[in-house]
């Protein structure tokens, strides 16, 4: 990279990643101040800031047990999950439309995010509560279930010893479909139970507390990080697989790898959300549009995008009906699918 490239991409980064953040906060801000609840903006925040070090001890509480409650154990866990969720989407989404180098993929083209909801479904169906995990039964089945997709897909796309994109893609196609048909035979059989799994799947933060964002928080900034450390080895990769060899990358060990994590990522996010779709379609497509195509920049920028996406879509989701809450799942589909259709009349060879 020359010089003046570095420059660019530098000045870039200091300009977006500050803004990001500071629109990330007040989308935080704006999201823990509404609610079905009437509590007023002075009471929120001087709730919250009691909760801060040296500051929180020069802070006389003058509400009830229930607001606080409300504020920090209802708002606020299900707000910080909604920045984790949305950022692991994104971050996956770049990793997928990258490695693939399809601007159409997202999180869901291997069929993780299916397997997950299969896994919740039978849980949910059955009302299966292992002794060992109690109330974490469902995330961690749905964890354990979409990483076994992601296997079985892995070994569908196997040619001859090695991993090509194209098979990868129909074999994740493969896999979707049959499990979806499996999760369609058991709403059929649930009756009773048929609207708790299809609020599962359509995806929902609503039972969430400060214990599921402690549980995700290390996967998500695991994967966050190693691909960050793998950045330019995809760069490397959406210039073509010869192009990427050439400049001394292992191909198929470098994008067995990304997909992995990003996967890995995208079940974690799954399994303690359900099935939130477009939100690693729309935003990283976006952010390519207003950065380019450098990773360094794309990656950083759509974790934020994501999280911010996604903390307003839930918010949307819990007030316009208010106090009836909708799905998260149904505002990113009205929101992704009209952005989906642009993105596949606009396509052109050579997106990347």
């Amino acid at each position: 990279m020359t010089s003046s490239q570095h420059n660019r991409w530098l000045k870039k980064l200091i300009i977006w990643i500050p803004f990001l953040i500071a629109v990330l906060i007040l989308a935080i801000m704006f999201s823990v101040s509404v609610g079905s609840a009437d509590l007023d903006l002075k009471t929120i925040w001087f709730i919250l800031l009691s909760k801060l070090p040296i500051i929180g001890d020069a802070i006389e509480p003058n509400w009830t047990v229930n607001d606080e409650t409300i504020v920090w154990n209802i708002r606020m866990p299900r707000i910080i999950l909604a920045v984790l969720v949305g950022a692991a989407l994104a971050a996956s989404g770049v990793v997928y439309q990258g490695v693939l180098r399809n601007p159409l993929a997202d999180p869901y083209i291997l069929g993780v995010s299916s397997g997950s909801a299969l896994g919740a479904s039978l849980v949910l169906l059955f009302g299966i509560e292992l002794v060992i995990l109690g109330q974490w039964t469902l995330p961690v089945v749905a964890f354990l279930m979409g990483l076994i997709t992601l296997v079985i897909v892995y070994f569908l796309a196997k040619v001859n010893g090695r991993l090509q994109i194209e098979t990868l893609i129909l074999s994740g196609v493969v896999v979707q479909a049959f499990v979806g048909a499996t999760i369609s035979l058991i709403l059929a059989l649930s009756e009773q139970k048929m609207q708790t799994i299809m609020y599962w799947i359509m995806g929902s933060l609503v039972l969430t507390d400060w214990s599921y964002n402690r549980v995700v928080f290390p996967f998500v900034i695991i994967g966050i990080l190693i691909i960050l450390f793998m950045i330019r080895e995809l760069n490397m990769l959406v210039l073509g697989e010869e192009a990427a060899q050439h400049t001394g990358v292992n191909v198929q060990r470098v994008r067995l790898i990304l997909l992995v994590v990003a996967s890995f990522v995208t079940g974690a996010a799954v399994s303690v959300s359900g099935t939130i779709g477009f939100v690693g379609l729309i935003v990283p497509h976006i952010v390519r549009l207003m950065v380019g195509s450098d990773h360094r920049l794309i990656f950083p920028i759509s974790i934020l995008g994501g999280a911010i996406f996604l903390v307003g879509a839930d918010t949307i989701a819990r007030t316009i009906l208010s106090p009836r809450e909708l799905p998260i799942g149904i505002i990113t589909a009205f929101l992704g699918a009209p952005f989906f259709g642009y993105l596949l009349r606009k396509r052109k060879t050579g997106y990347f």
